[in-house]
């Protein structure tokens, strides 16, 4: 069961107006200097600094979100998918686009809450998503003619069906200090051992010696 602070439940339960705003933060590799690197977006109308976990991050504003279906929290380990639109006009989508690896980036969603009254944020962001970047496609629109960025992730509940990246091997035992366990491995099978003094003598009509 998600559990919140007490100012955010004490918003919830006033059955006023919420004021609310999504952050999507994602980590993905640079293509050129290989180095994971942040990247926050939200749908404020400027860039603000938000604190998360305690450290300090800053999204872009200004439309970089275009749209963002309503996230469903769900228990158990069902993989959850989440689509939503990004302007690719944005200078910080675009850098995503362009300058970044998304595929399988991680990426988290918050929640920000405002006093509708006041305007100030009423506690630190509560995280409604984590997971990571599925798939990135740029459609363009047949009528309008006008590209969009369409962003589709996964909870992290999609790690449990990932396979390992690598078969056993002799290349891949190798690597753990030498060893060459399966040396013959791919020829397992295919060659004919016989146990005792030597081979038995090929027989009329047989094939190989089988």
């Amino acid at each position: 069961m998600r559990t919140f602070d007490a100012a955010t439940l004490a918003q919830f339960q006033g059955r006023t107006a919420l004021n609310s705003r999504i952050l999507i933060w994602a980590v993905a590799r640079n293509r050129t200097t290989d180095a994971p690197e942040s990247l926050g977006l939200w749908t404020g109308a400027q860039d603000a600094t938000f604190t998360i976990a305690g450290s300090p991050r800053t999204y872009a504003g200004a439309g970089s979100i275009i749209e963002i279906p309503p996230i469903v929290s769900q228990a158990g380990i069902a993989v959850r998918m989440q689509r939503f639109v990004l302007s690719p006009l944005s200078e910080a989508v675009a850098a995503l686009i362009r300058s970044y690896d998304a595929r399988f980036a991680s990426i988290e969603i918050h929640r920000a809450l405002f006093d509708p009254v006041t305007g100030l944020l009423v506690a630190e962001p509560h995280r409604v998503f984590k997971g990571i970047i599925d798939e990135v496609d740029l459609p363009i629109d047949p009528k309008s003619g006008e590209i969009r960025c369409e962003v589709t992730v996964a909870s992290s509940a999609r790690f449990l069906t990932r396979t390992l990246p690598l078969k056993r091997s002799d290349e891949s035992q190798k690597r753990r200090l030498g060893d060459r366990f399966l040396r013959y491995s791919k020829v397992s099978g295919e060659v004919d051992v016989y146990w005792g003094t030597g081979k038995p003598p090929l027989r009329a009509g047989s094939l190989n010696g089988r």
